[in-house]
């Protein structure tokens, strides 16, 4: 059903995932290997895996190249870096990568099968949306356009603008050359909720990355995840998650 890639120079780690991670459970019936960023994005042309699991420090190509390489070739892959950095430069490049989740080692058997089961909802997502995507196709041939690719474009444009304040509905649409209201009636078909709640979402799951992987500053991580306003921010933040930003990272280090 799904396939997933690991890789990582740590032929000990890639042991362990195989060993301890219940592929059958997630509906995982390939995995594949590679040891480098250059291997992986090799076997990435030919295999398109569903899901990657990589590691930023590896010889040859490191994993937020081959991160961005993969996302530009398949954006809906989904990918998790699993790192020992912790460092901000490291998260937000792996943000601007288009990364969909961060783990730091030493990871547990619970980390890597919860991240595995997170990043196979995302993928049962995407299948469903690129279905309503087929079904859409044929809803606009008289206007002569096609909705086929527009999830990705989509999506890439949400990568790419994580941390812009301005990002709206409506610059969106410009940047696709479509109507703001067909745009508004088209991404709620195609990711299952309105643009502003599909962003709050996004955004607020970058927030607990970088709580997570960083030592920025509540009002620094408001603004790296496009909050002008760090009072917002955190009204926001405890609103999803009924903590607020700095509480959160409290119970994290527990």
């Amino acid at each position: 059903m799904y396939t997933l890639l690991i890789v990582d120079d740590e032929p000990i780690i890639i042991r362990g995932i195989r060993s301890f991670v219940n592929f059958e459970m997630l509906g995982i019936t390939e995995v594949y290997e590679a040891s480098n960023g250059e291997e992986a994005l090799a076997l990435f042309e030919t295999h398109k895996p569903d899901i990657v699991l990589a590691d930023i420090n590896m010889p040859k190509m490191n994993g937020l190249e081959f991160a961005a390489a993969a996302k530009r070739l398949y954006p809906s892959v989904k990918i998790a870096m699993i790192t020992g950095y912790d460092y901000f430069d490291y998260a937000v490049a792996a943000l601007k990568a288009g990364v969909d989740d961060y783990v730091l080692k030493p990871v547990s058997k619970t980390d890597i099968q919860n991240l595995l089961q997170k990043l196979v909802g995302k993928v049962k997502e995407a299948q469903r949306s690129q279905e309503v995507e087929a079904l859409l196709a044929g809803l606009v041939k008289s206007s002569g356009d096609s909705q086929v690719g527009y999830k990705d474009k989509i999506q890439a444009e949400i990568n790419a603008n994580i941390g812009n304040a301005d990002f709206s509905l409506s610059y969106l649409a410009s940047e696709l050359a479509l109507n703001t209201s067909y745009v508004s009636t088209l991404f709620k078909q195609l990711f299952g909720s309105p643009f502003q709640t599909y962003m709050m979402t996004v955004r607020m799951d970058r927030a607990k990355i970088l709580l997570l992987s960083t030592e920025m500053k509540v009002y620094e991580i408001g603004a790296a995840v496009g909050f002008d306003d760090p009072n917002y921010f955190s009204a926001s933040f405890k609103k999803r998650f009924g903590v607020s930003p700095n509480q959160f990272k409290e119970r994290s280090k527990e």
